[in-house]
């Protein structure tokens, strides 16, 4: 019976881990919206979801589309320098919801969820 319990404990946090992996990349083709943080170019967050809401700087994210997607960046037409696709944090809420919210700093996501951290 123990053995069954550390099984199941082990597949559950490895379901979890990569639920959350495969939530740190932000897929996306030119002429896709996406919502951006607006904070400028100087802004290290990169925070980008498919739902309005604000960026993990505390800013409003602006709606926006992709002109450009290329390994690792995507570009958008709101902002010249392009914001890397593969997020540090990414939204913890689960396969079924449907945000995408990446960032390259901790917060919250646009659904309301923490972000966790993307162990790589």
């Amino acid at each position: 019976m123990k053995k069954v319990i550390i099984f199941m404990v082990v597949f559950t946090l490895a379901f979890v881990t990569l639920a959350v992996a495969d939530k740190s990349t932000m897929e996306a083709k030119v002429g896709d919206e996406l919502y951006v943080c607006a904070c400028g170019e100087g802004c290290s967050c990169d925070t980008m979801s498919r739902n309005a809401g604000q960026c993990s700087c505390g800013k409003d994210m602006v709606k926006t589309k992709v002109t450009k997607v290329e390994a690792g960046k995507i570009t958008v037409a709101s902002r010249s320098k392009p914001f890397i696709s593969v997020g540090k944090y990414a939204c913890d809420c689960g396969p079924a919801c449907k945000c995408d919210t990446i960032s390259q700093n901790p917060g919250n996501c646009t659904c309301g969820k923490k972000m966790v951290e993307v162990k790589k």
